[in-house]
């Protein structure tokens, strides 16, 4: 047997019984569609990748646009319509100062979120490793 094929095995569960009381607990505790949907989405918004590097810096600092364009080599205009998407999803904020606009993350949980991510991609890493 090939050992993709190994792997694809040890993920079936070879067992036919239903263990209710997890399925029923687990229903009983289940949010709403809605909030599962809408958690859905906010996972896309960090699907892709120049939006990832956004949340990076804004993680690290405080940002303008023309900043987090020189950053990423990118124009001030894509940068902007990856910013409305952040904004839009509640990921990211904006002050003025002056003609500047300056982004941050919206608060505490998208760096909770974030922080989390790196660190859970760490841990993989180094779990691959070992």
């Amino acid at each position: 047997m090939k050992s993709y094929e190994m792997e694809d095995m040890e993920d079936r569960c070879g067992c036919s019984v239903i263990h209710e009381d997890v399925v029923n607990d687990v229903r009983e505790h289940m949010p709403p569609v809605e909030d599962l949907s809408e958690l859905a989405e906010l996972f896309k918004v960090f699907g892709d990748f120049t939006r990832v590097k956004i949340v990076y810096a804004l993680f690290r600092a405080e940002m303008c646009v023309c900043d987090i364009a020189a950053l990423l080599g990118m124009t001030k205009s894509a940068i902007s319509h990856q910013l409305r998407v952040l904004r839009q999803a509640h990921l990211v904020k904006f002050r003025k100062d002056g003609r500047t606009v300056f982004y941050s993350l919206d608060d505490d949980h998208v760096s909770t979120i974030f922080a989390q991510g790196l660190t859970h991609i760490a841990h993989s890493e180094n779990h691959s490793n070992q």
